[in-house]
């Protein structure tokens, strides 16, 4: 079976899990190129805290999107669509197979869905984060009730709390309405890594262990020299905000290790309710043998002929 023949592929399911390891797998037997759906490892060094493969771990294979952030900039869900939509048909245009691998839900969603993403307006958010300043979250989620009251129900988030008040204010749309449909934009193939719950929170703990021993205040340290404290997004990914605080003497770094690791398993959580909740992922056992195998044989089920 050729490039050509096969669906894209995407390798999801939560942080630590090994989608990256997989993803290079799967790109060398099915002659893919990796797509990066993870939003933090977009960031320019930000390399230790979010997992980011090493050259030597991507083993020749072309990855796409990592990088191509400062920590200043702030990430966007309609900018990564059309990034990655490019990346995905450019991929196709050389016959090969785009290999998605990411753990941020709506990230992925934006590549592979039906998804319409409203615009922006600097002014409009600008003034709205004014008043949530000013007046508090409590006062936004009551004006966003009296207009979109499935989303003031829903966002227990402030970023997201403007930014349903910005959408509304510009299209005249509740938030809710531009949500993705479960519908590809083309043919795909979600695979899923169902580690063991046990399993996953001592991976976890050991990896952010390993993070620290690599280097991770150090990493911290050099980007908060470059404005990582400024950074709406960025400032936010786990173990960096932690670790500021420690750079800032607001915590030590015991500290900041158990913050780290109390945040990443909460995180875990959350991904793994939101692609539990999408019927389209097949789920494979990371911890059984031959895992390349059985993720080639769903991939080539899919691409099979009904």
């Amino acid at each position: 079976m050729t490039g050509s023949d096969r669906p894209v592929v995407a390798v999801v399911g939560p942080t630590g899990s090994g989608k990256t390891a997989l993803g290079v797998e799967l790109a060398l037997r099915l002659d893919g190129e990796v797509v990066n759906a993870d939003s933090m490892q977009f960031y320019r060094g930000m390399d230790i805290g979010t997992a980011k493969a090493t050259a030597e771990e991507r083993r020749g294979v072309p990855h796409h999107l990592l990088d191509v952030l400062d920590v200043t900039e702030e990430a966007s869900v309609a900018d990564f669509q059309r990034a990655a939509r490019t990346c995905i048909a450019e991929i196709r245009s050389r016959g090969r197979v785009p290999v998605v691998v990411g753990g941020s839900g709506l990230y992925v969603r934006a590549a592979l869905d039906v998804l319409e993403l409203p615009g922006t307006d600097p002014a409009v958010r600008a003034r709205i984060e004014g008043e949530l300043a000013e007046r508090g979250p409590g006062a936004l989620r009551e004006r966003l009730r009296q207009v979109d009251p499935e989303s003031a129900a829903r966002l227990r988030d402030e970023r997201r709390l403007v930014r349903a008040l910005e959408v509304w204010e510009l299209t005249g749309r509740p938030f809710t309405s531009f949500m993705p449909r479960r519908e590809y934009v083309q043919p795909t193939v979600q695979l899923g890594l169902d580690v063991d719950r046990a399993e996953l929170r001592t991976r976890l703990a050991r990896r952010v262990g390993a993070m620290v021993e690599a280097g991770l205040e150090a990493e911290v340290h050099g980007l908060a020299q470059r404005g990582l404290r400024e950074g709406r997004t960025a400032s936010r990914a786990l173990g960096y905000g932690q670790f500021l605080d420690v750079l800032d003497g607001r915590a030590t770094v015991e500290e900041a290790v158990e913050a780290t690791v109390v945040a990443t398993r909460r995180f875990a959580r959350r991904q793994l309710t939101w692609f539990r909740a999408d019927p389209r992922v097949h789920w494979l056992d990371p911890s059984g043998s031959g895992l390349v195998e059985r993720a080639v044989q769903v991939v080539d089920r899919a691409a099979a002929p009904a």
